[in-house]
C-alpha cells in the first residue's frame, strides 16, 4: 500500500513537500514516481526516481521547480514543489514502478496511492 501526504492549499509562488510511504511489499526495490490529475484533465506524469535514486525524470512543466527524492530506509518518496502556480493544482498520486528504472507512462507502474490534493491559489 501507498500512503501519500503533504497536500494542501498554498498561494502562487509558494512551496509544498509531498511524501509517500510504501509498504515493504509494494516498494520491492523498484522505481517510484509521481503523477497528477488536474480538474477536467487526464492524469499526467510529474516525476520519477530510480531504485537507488541515481536517475530522475521530470515532466517539462515542472523541471527546475520540482525535485523528487527517496529514502529507502523509510520506503518513502518525496516531491518538493517550489514556485507553485495555479496550473499545478491537481490531485497528486504516487506510484511504485515495475522495475528499478521506470519511465513516464502509467503502465510502467504497478501500485498506486490514493492521491493528495494540492491547490494553488492566485
Amino acid at each position: 500500500q501507498l500512503q501519500a501526504s503533504g497536500g494542501g492549499v498554498v498561494q502562487a509562488g509558494g512551496s509544498l513537500r509531498l511524501s509517500c510511504a510504501a509498504s515493504r511489499r509494494t516498494n520491492s526495490n523498484n522505481a517510484m514516481g509521481w503523477f497528477r490529475r488536474a480538474p477536467g484533465k487526464v492524469r499526467e506524469f510529474v516525476a520519477s526516481i530510480s531504485w537507488r535514486g541515481g536517475n530522475t525524470l521530470y515532466a517539462d512543466s515542472v523541471k527546475g521547480r520540482f525535485s523528487i527524492s527517496r529514502d529507502n530506509a523509510k520506503s518513502t518518496v518525496y516531491l518538493q514543489m517550489n514556485s507553485l502556480t495555479p496550473e499545478d493544482t491537481a490531485v497528486y498520486y504516487c506510484a511504485v514502478g515495475r522495475r528499478p528504472y521506470s519511465g513516464s507512462e502509467e503502465y510502467d507502474y504497478a501500485y498506486w496511492g490514493q492521491g493528495t490534493q494540492v491547490t494553488v491559489s492566485s
